[in-house]
C-alpha cells in the first residue's frame, strides 16, 4: 500500500518502459532522446525491483548508454487494477507513472546468468532474435526514484 507500494508494482508488473537518454551522435548529439524497451526486474518467482534489459550496439539508445551511462526509465500504468478496472487509458493523468534515474551498466558476468533468466522468462521471443545483433545484458542501477499519480501530483520515493 501507499507510494512505495505502487512503485513497487510498476517495477514488478511492467515488461517494457520508456529509457530517456542524451543522444550522442549526429546533428541531434546533445538532444533529449527516447526509446521503448524490453525489461524484467527478475525472473517471475524472484522480483528485485532492478531493471535487466537485453540490447545491441545497434541501438541507438544503447549508443547513448555506452557513451553517457545516466537515463530514465518511466514505467505506466498499463496493468494496475484502478486503470483496467475502469477502462482508463494508462496516458491518462488518474494512471500512476514511476520514473527511475540512474546509470545505466553492463551486466558483470557474475550475474548474466540471473539476467538472463529474468528477462528470457519474462519475454521468450528474445531467444530467437538474430545473434548477428551482438545482444548483450544492461541494468540500471538506481539513484533517484519518482511516482507520479493523480493530475501531477508527484513524489520522490
Amino acid at each position: 500500500p501507499g507510494r512505495a507500494g505502487t512503485a513497487r508494482f510498476l517495477a514488478r508488473h511492467n515488461t517494457w518502459g520508456f529509457v530517456a537518454t542524451r543522444a550522442a551522435r549526429g546533428k541531434i548529439q546533445g538532444m533529449p532522446y527516447g526509446n521503448c524497451l524490453l525489461l524484467s526486474d527478475g525472473p517471475i518467482n524472484n522480483s528485485t525491483g532492478i531493471p535487466f534489459f537485453y540490447v545491441t550496439p545497434k541501438d541507438n539508445t544503447v549508443t547513448d548508454l555506452l557513451k553517457n551511462p545516466m537515463a530514465s526509465l518511466t514505467l505506466p500504468e498499463t496493468d494496475g487494477n484502478f486503470c483496467r478496472k475502469n477502462v482508463i487509458d494508462p496516458e491518462d493523468p488518474r494512471c500512476a507513472r514511476l520514473t527511475l534515474m540512474g546509470q545505466m551498466v553492463m551486466v558483470p558476468p557474475e550475474e548474466v546468468e540471473f539476467a538472463k533468466q529474468a528477462v528470457f522468462s519474462r519475454h521468450p521471443v528474445v531467444r530467437k532474435w538474430p545473434r548477428s545483433y551482438e545482444w548483450f545484458f544492461m541494468k540500471m542501477n538506481i539513484e533517484h526514484i519518482w511516482l507520479q499519480s493523480w493530475y501531477g501530483e508527484g513524489s520522490a520515493i
